[in-house]
């Protein structure tokens, strides 16, 4: 469809990951098996918090609302790429385009701020042990994951009236897996520089405010735990950190390289491969960085089991 031809689009098709044809059924298999694996870790991390007792605390409550929003994340994106392994004529409309854009920036805002209420629940735990029940309450921690996902669905919100100003004349074809709103400006009839402004003043602010933030709590953390005397309490400590940064360091990572940089930073194929890291792998990780090394959890699902 040429751009002379000004014909509004409101159907587009999803090329995928990969247009060779004796890919998409391998595809499609690994790929439900990897959803089926975050929906079965998320899901029952959420289960085991809410069923065992010893695991309503600060720290598992987030960790509970960073699991919903992971499950979130891989559900806006996932199930649609599976369709569109096994059927490659299957259209996508312009407003299931901008529900699925909208689902995955809320979980993906939302992800940012429940890793901020995390880092600093750890600096309360470390750093003010005595003043921890005191200051990280029921309430206080229900009202800071409240605040999370508030934030979350909001801020999309944004980008998704300016989306609706833009129409889409040049193709209907999207080269990517899922409808990310950077492909959606390459085949706009309109000017999408004030879109691409905005995605990055945003995405700047709320990636780099946040992530700075972490670095701070874990930075302050990392002192207190080296002043400790106890090799045990630093053994515990660092084996608790050790997690949230891990998931800190892949999320952010992937992220700032897709939206805070250049536009033309990256080649499709390496944005292909940081977009899957942050939808689709990260969210399967998660769960088990979370649960795999720590006592905790592993002895309430031991619990969980044996009732």
């Amino acid at each position: 469809m040429s751009e002379g031809n000004k014909t509004l689009v409101i159907d587009f098709v999803l090329t995928g990951l990969t247009e060779r044809p004796w890919l998409q059924v391998l595809l499609f298999l690994v790929f439900l098996v990897i959803y089926l694996t975050t929906m079965v870790g998320n899901l029952g991390l959420m289960a085991l918090i809410w069923k065992d007792a010893h695991l309503h605390t600060p720290m598992y409550l987030f960790l509970g609302g960073l699991a919903f929003a992971d499950a979130c994340t891989s559900t806006s994106v996932t199930p649609r790429m599976l369709v569109n392994f096994l059927d490659k004529t299957a259209m996508i409309s312009l407003a299931e385009c901008i529900t699925q854009f909208y689902f995955f920036a809320s979980s993906a805002t939302t992800e940012c701020f429940l890793l901020v209420v995390m880092a600093y629940d750890r600096y309360v735990a470390i750093c003010n042990p005595l003043l921890y029940p005191v200051v990280m309450s029921k309430r206080l921690c229900t009202e800071l994951i409240g605040i999370s996902y508030v934030i979350g669905f909001l801020h999309p919100l944004i980008h998704v009236s300016l989306l609706l100003r833009l129409t889409f004349c040049r193709s209907n074809i999207i080269h990517y897996f899922y409808c990310e709103i950077l492909q959606l400006f390459k085949i706009s009839c309109n000017d999408p520089s004030i879109n691409a402004l905005m995605i990055f003043i945003f995405a700047a602010f709320i990636q780099i405010s946040t992530l700075m933030t972490i670095i701070m709590s874990y930075t302050r953390v990392l002192f207190d735990i080296l002043k400790k005397k106890s090799e045990k309490g630093k053994s515990k400590a660092f084996s608790t950190c050790s997690a949230h940064l891990v998931s800190v360091s892949l999320y952010y990572g992937t992220l700032i390289f897709m939206y805070v940089r250049p536009a033309s930073g990256l080649a499709e194929d390496q944005d292909k491969v940081y977009s899957l890291f942050y939808t689709i792998i990260i969210p399967l990780l998660n769960p088990f960085i979370y649960s795999l090394r720590n006592k905790e959890v592993i002895g309430a699902l031991r619990r969980v089991a044996k009732k």
